[in-house]
């Protein structure tokens, strides 16, 4: 009887453990938080994918859009083979013509070259010393600065020889101080244009002077000039019409001129005064390229025109580039106007506080000044009516003034106009108290807390069921026991006596 009744606890506890693991799927409930994060993670990453597709697709819908809008009526009709006009503080793409198709960029180059040699010489009054390699690649008639063999001339020079009359030997000077070689500055220049975004640029010399696998395009040259015009002493240069080049060992003071025949003389019919550079280039292959700047009031246009003829049809005197610059940015600041969507600390939204006793509300605010230009009839309140707002419904405590919480974002008709980030307006104190009661609710409604509470809950319904079964067989047993003791002869004469 003992071994059947051991063998039925055995088989009620096996019977239990079985209840018990299917009752609790423990390797989902027990899987590591970052098992559990992965496969959130990989949903994730499908959504954000088809995100990335539809918003490319946007993009390129409104590129598309953009250019129809600038080939309408009253668009100029432009000489160039490529072109680009551009807002820089919206990105807005007021006209393109063939913006990525790949083009030889003539010396628009050199803009490359000076961005480089700003960032990495901290000393302009460097001198750098002319040597006979300099020359080796420069062509008696290309442009020069007659910077002689053995010529001593500081960093400071050689950039205005280099962006004024457009130096070729300049070029190679300031590649081999800067790169060591010319072969690495070369790949400082592809890797540079590479961080800036370029995909459709490759150079192989510093100048510009023609070679088959030496090209850009339109937009890739608008990236490098934008970085470029960063640097002050670049912007003061590209806008300077003749420059001192300081006494050398070899020669007495010089003055040296630009090439730029929108700013050479405010006199001529073709001067554009709001022309603030930047760099011109020809070659017999490239044809005429100008990449310019213009500002009118707040408003600021970057320009890039490729692959122009020698001579305007207005101006026969002058290149075509000059006359298709001059006509895009006088077509954009007629048509388009810089407007101020926000202002700095301009109240954006409200969002809760949570974990805080100081208060349940915080004010969302513009980070800084949003300037856009955009068309002279667009009402600037369809625009700030209903901007796409980014930001949490609430936030933890605590938070810190200037905090970036989100963004807002100002469109119409599919075209961004500018996006400004959103910063808290004042600190908002943590309170301990609600932080420890949050992170005791957390862990209530936690899963590992629901698995404890399934685990303790099936353990003690098995309890129950297995007391009701072995107790029920433990009474049986004891009653039996008792039955047979008073059937038992011997007892019952112990009883009698």
């Amino acid at each position: 009887m003992k071994n059947n009744i051991l063998r039925n606890r055995f088989t009620a506890l096996g019977l239990c453990f079985i209840l018990l693991f299917a009752a609790v799927p423990l390797p989902q409930a027990f899987a590591a938080p970052g098992e559990a994060d992965t496969v959130s993670d990989t949903a994730d990453t499908g959504s954000d994918t088809e995100s990335t597709d539809t918003q490319s697709t946007d993009t390129a819908g409104q590129a598309d859009n953009t250019s129809l809008f600038a080939a309408a009526p009253g668009a100029p009709a432009l000489n160039a083979q490529a072109a680009l006009l551009i807002s820089p503080d919206s990105g807005m793409i007021l006209y393109e013509k063939n913006a990525d198709e790949r083009r030889y960029p003539a010396s628009t180059t050199k803009i490359m070259t000076a961005l480089l040699t700003l960032e990495n010489v901290t000393d302009l009054n460097e001198t750098v010393t002319a040597e006979a390699s300099d020359f080796e690649n420069v062509t008696a008639d290309s442009s020069n600065a007659d910077i002689k063999q053995g010529e001593q001339v500081t960093v400071k020079d050689l950039l205005y020889a280099l962006m004024l009359p457009s130096a070729n030997e300049a070029a190679y000077m300031l590649a081999r101080h800067v790169g060591g070689t010319y072969e690495n500055f070369v790949n400082m220049m592809n890797e540079r244009a590479a961080e800036l975004g370029c995909t459709g640029t490759h150079f192989s010399n510093p100048c510009g002077l023609h070679e088959d696998d030496h090209y850009s395009t339109a937009r890739d040259l608008y990236k490098i000039a934008y970085e470029a015009m960063k640097d002050e002493t670049f912007a003061n240069i590209v806008n300077t019409v003749q420059h001192k080049m300081a006494k050398t060992n070899m020669h007495e003071e010089r003055k040296i001129y630009t090439t730029n025949m929108l700013i050479f003389s405010s006199y001529a019919p073709y001067a554009y005064p709001y022309c603030q550079g930047i760099k011109t280039g020809h070659t017999s292959q490239a044809g005429n390229c100008f990449v310019g700047y213009a500002e009118y009031g707040d408003a600021k246009l970057y320009s890039v025109v490729l692959g122009c003829d020698d001579q305007s049809a207005e101006y026969p005197e002058i290149a075509a580039s000059f006359t298709d610059t001059s006509a895009l940015c006088k077509w954009g600041f007629e048509n388009f106007i810089s407007k101020t969507l926000v202002k700095q600390g301009d109240t954006i939204k409200q969002i809760k506080v949570e974990l805080s006793t100081d208060t349940d509300k915080l004010v969302l605010t513009a980070k800084n000044d949003l300037v856009s230009l955009m068309p002279k009839n667009l009402d600037i309140e369809s625009l700030t009516q209903d901007p796409v707002i980014t930001a949490p419904e609430s936030v933890d405590a605590p938070i810190k003034a200037g905090d970036v919480i989100g963004s807002v974002t100002y469109s119409y008709n599919g075209m961004d106009y500018g996006t400004v980030e959103l910063v808290a307006l004042s600190d908002v104190e943590m309170s301990p108290v609600l932080y420890y009661a949050d992170k005791l609710s957390n862990f209530f409604q936690s899963t590992v807390f629901k698995v404890i509470l399934i685990v303790l809950a099936v353990f003690f319904v098995l309890y129950i069921l297995f007391n009701l079964t072995f107790g029920g067989i433990r009474r049986r047993n004891q009653r039996k026991n008792l039955r047979s003791r008073y059937e038992n002869t011997n007892y019952q004469r112990r009883r009698r006596r």
